[in-house]
């Protein structure tokens, strides 16, 4: 999350002159200079809002906030609008957003602006991102609007496809999230084609998700790590238990031998007699430094696991939600969907755990769309959504 002391009026966010380089000789050339606008679109997410403007060349842009009406806008300069879009306005069915707009302000100036609701908004982030690049704005409402207006009144819990859980009986809901970022430190993961790590993927994406669970109101985010460093993966569940953590979601890349095998996947601690995923899960486990002769106990840890349904509820929204937004902007993608597995990392937990393997690095495409940051953001906001979906089934958040 931003620091909104970044945000203060007037802020001004400059491309380096040596940047437009990047254009081209033949753009001081051309009669016309500016970039043409043609697309904006929007998507309430379950609590913010993103608008992404694409922009497709690098350009300077100013943003502020002004009253009277409350209003957040976005000035893109040295730009014009394809003449479809001119005098935009797009109505919001939120209850902090009014409608957004975009017009040319000037011959040079391309405005977006977005009209609040001021006792409602918490605060905004606005930043560029590269390739192509585009300027997106994040607008966070309040998680409870002003005095006599109920947002959300508890609710009973929903039942699992298994029936009412001791959870879902006791009315239980989720305090505390632990993130484990996949391996780390002399532990890379996976490696892919081009080089990429598994352990850098996942830590990025991990604060990633942590940023958007932190938006949340009475959610406490910890990360098992937060830099490169390696910590044992029987290690992992033993610190959610410490954190008295009500979710762990330990976040993977995924690797196969056929390198056209491509997907996401997420899994709960179970046994399996699928020759596919016991594969995953040897390769997971390929760090234990436990022995043979511990077999018996692990059997019994894993058989007397309280956890299984909840878990696997946790791991059904988390796939569903996250293959479900991906497939909307990527071709391509496989829902390999949700299923059990001996995963060490989930061995052990007090709370419903979760390991998502976020895409292959093996599988060439895959890889290229992990080097993306947009990809990333991507894949957590869809594990978001899924936390938020299954808060939601409990009858809580």
């Amino acid at each position: 999350m931003l620091n909104k002391k970044k945000y203060r009026s007037g802020m001004r966010i400059l491309v380096l002159a040596a940047c437009f380089g990047l254009l081209g000789p033949h753009a001081a050339a051309q009669s016309d200079s500016r970039v043409e606008i043609h697309n904006l679109r929007y998507h309430t997410h379950p609590s913010f809002t993103r608008i992404v403007v694409d922009i497709g060349r690098l350009r300077e842009y100013t943003f502020n906030r002004l009253s009277g009406p409350d209003r957040l806008y976005v000035d893109i300069l040295q730009a014009r609008l394809n003449p479809i879009l001119h005098g935009k306005s797009i109505p919001i069915q939120n209850q902090y957003l009014q409608r957004i707009r975009i017009a040319q302000k000037n011959p040079s100036t391309v405005r977006i602006a977005a009209d609040l609701e001021t006792e409602r908004i918490d605060h905004y982030n606005i930043f560029h991102l590269p390739d192509p690049f585009r300027v997106v704005i994040d607008i966070y409402p309040k998680t409870a609007l002003p005095k006599g207006r109920n947002v959300s009144t508890p609710q009973p819990a929903k039942p699992t496809a298994s029936g009412y859980s001791i959870a879902r009986q006791l009315g239980l809901g989720v305090r505390r999230v632990v993130i484990d970022p996949g391996h780390g430190g002399k532990d890379p993961g996976c490696i892919g084609k081009k080089g990429t790590l598994e352990k850098t993927i996942v830590l990025d994406v991990s604060l990633r998700l942590r940023k958007l669970l932190s938006s949340v109101e009475g959610l406490n985010v910890i990360l098992t790590r937060e830099t490169d460093i390696f910590i044992p993966v029987v290690n992992r569940t033993v610190i959610a238990n410490q954190k008295q953590a009500d979710l762990f979601i330990s976040i993977h890349a995924n690797s196969n031998p056929r390198k056209k095998h491509s997907g996401i996947q997420s899994f709960f601690l179970n046994f399996s007699n699928d020759p596919s995923i016991n594969a995953i899960a040897a390769r997971e486990n390929a760090t234990s430094t436990k022995s043979i002769s511990e077999m018996k106990d692990i059997i019994q840890r894993i058989a007397r696991n309280s956890k299984i349904i909840e878990s696997m509820e946790l791991a059904q929204k988390i796939q569903f939600t996250l293959a479900g937004s991906l497939k909307k902007k990527y071709s391509n993608v496989e829902d390999l969907g949700a299923k059990g597995g001996p995963f060490w990392v989930l061995i052990g937990g007090e709370m419903p755990s979760v390991l998502v393997e976020i895409s292959h690095l093996s599988n060439q495409e895959e890889e290229n769309r992990l080097l993306t940051p947009a990809y990333r953001q991507h894949i957590a906001e869809g594990i978001f959504q899924g936390i938020i979906e299954y808060m939601h089934s409990l009858g809580k958040g």
